[in-house]
């Protein structure tokens, strides 16, 4: 991610903030923000991708650390959206494969995908896809669009 990106990275994200329980975020961070954001991974050596159709951002995604406790240093959690309309496509995939490849190469070992509960099946296929396995579920843990939501955690070995 560079400089340029993070307006319409800011503006997926906001979509996603406004009108899905994908993200448990009720403001969307602005530009500024994601730049920091993408700073801060970059310089602790994670990943932090965009994906590119005809000019136009149309997804990322990035891994960060999973806790700050220095015993999870080998363990990232992952994260990846899609602007309106991109998914599908295989874009997704494209993004996860890559962003785990390369925090595979940081020295991530064991990573994490946090998923919120909706009924929609697409990320979670998507992370299975990729040899994700369920390791545990958080019970009505989130409350977003009047919904009570559950998080499924999802695991794969990177080694």
């Amino acid at each position: 991610m560079t400089q340029d990106d993070a307006e319409p990275v800011s503006r997926i994200y906001a979509h996603h903030v406004e009108h899905s329980v994908a993200t448990f975020d009720t403001v969307a961070p602005g530009p500024a923000e994601w730049v920091a954001k993408a700073a801060g991974i970059t310089a602790a050596g994670w990943p932090f991708l965009v994906a590119v159709d005809a000019g136009e951002v149309i997804g990322f995604a990035y891994v960060s650390p999973w806790r700050a406790r220095p015993a999870y240093a080998h363990t990232v959690e992952d994260t990846v959206y899609l602007a309106p309309g991109r998914s599908g496509r295989g874009t997704g995939r494209a993004l996860l494969t890559e962003v785990l490849a390369r925090a595979a190469a940081a020295g991530a070992e064991q990573v994490i995908a946090v998923i919120a509960d909706s009924g929609d099946p697409s990320s979670q296929a998507l992370h299975r896809a990729l040899g994700f396995t369920e390791a545990g579920r958080l019970r009505a843990v989130g409350r977003k669009h009047g919904r009570l939501l559950d998080v499924v955690l999802l695991q794969a070995s990177l080694g």
